[in-house]
């Protein structure tokens, strides 16, 4: 019988081939029940006027039809983050949009077929800068934040989780401009962050309290799509917005309870 030799602080011991694979080699992990995992992905996208949120109608049961989150299992071979990737171009065609892990879903019953826990994210897009990509396969409808329709399993709750995360970062971070154009009016601007923080804001003060961060740099032209008179276009100067990101919180409601 073949034996091998290691040395220990200077004593030898050996073991035969036959307890070295024992000892090293597992291939499962004993007394373990089966739990999968999947990601779900909410997909917040901003079209001007109001921010929405892209739904499906769940395509096989239990819930078949009833609207729903994308979602689907990670594969053997793939991460979480290749996996929400994955999903979100197989279901909306969807890439390259901005991707962000949120929390992870593990009650034990939240889904009443399998034990599964959701790895959670959340994308930002521009609808109009994507309306092309987006694919009718699976019929994603855009739905106003604030007529959400009943989701199914925990969806609503990761719905809720991602607005609240949302609205801190995006007190921290130039978070919110993934969701505008290059270009945009600070009336789009005043909606989009009336959306995200559920109030209203006074349109003279709002102007004056973004443009006193200078953080915007005014452009030439104008939309004039709503009035004659137009709006002026503006972006967001990525290099101050990094040096200087606080005195946005100027403009947010209760920022000291973020």
């Amino acid at each position: 019988m073949i034996v091998s030799a290691f040395c220990l602080s200077d004593k030898i011991t050996t073991f035969s081939n036959h307890e070295i694979s024992n000892h090293h080699v597992m291939t499962k992990y004993s007394k373990q029940t089966r739990l999968l995992a999947a990601v779900d992905c909410i997909i917040f996208g901003f079209d001007g006027e109001s921010l929405k949120i892209l739904l499906i109608h769940r395509g096989f049961e239990p819930e078949r039809d009833k609207w729903s989150l994308m979602g689907g299992f990670i594969q053997p071979n793939e991460s979480a983050d290749e996996a929400s990737v994955r999903i979100l171009k197989g279901l909306t065609g969807l890439e390259g949009v901005y991707l962000e892990q949120l929390h992870t879903f593990s009650e034990p019953k939240r889904d009443p077929i399998e034990r599964i826990v959701s790895i959670a994210y959340f994308a930002l897009i521009d609808i109009h800068k994507y309306e092309k990509q987006l694919s009718d396969q699976y019929h994603p409808e855009w739905f106003p934040l604030n007529k959400i329709p009943n989701l199914i399993f925990d969806h609503n709750e990761m719905v809720r989780l991602a607005k609240e995360k949302l609205r801190y970062k995006a007190a921290l971070h130039p978070l919110l401009f993934e969701l505008l154009p290059a270009k945009f009016t600070l009336p789009q601007l005043q909606s989009l962050y009336e959306y995200v923080y559920d109030t209203n804001f006074d349109k003279r003060n709002f102007s004056r309290k973004v443009l006193s961060t200078k953080l915007l740099v005014k452009q030439k032209d104008k939309d004039k799509y709503k009035s004659k008179k137009g709006a002026f276009y503006y972006k967001l100067n990525a290099k101050n917005y990094k040096e200087d990101f606080q005195s946005f919180l100027n403009i947010i409601p209760n920022s000291h309870l973020l």
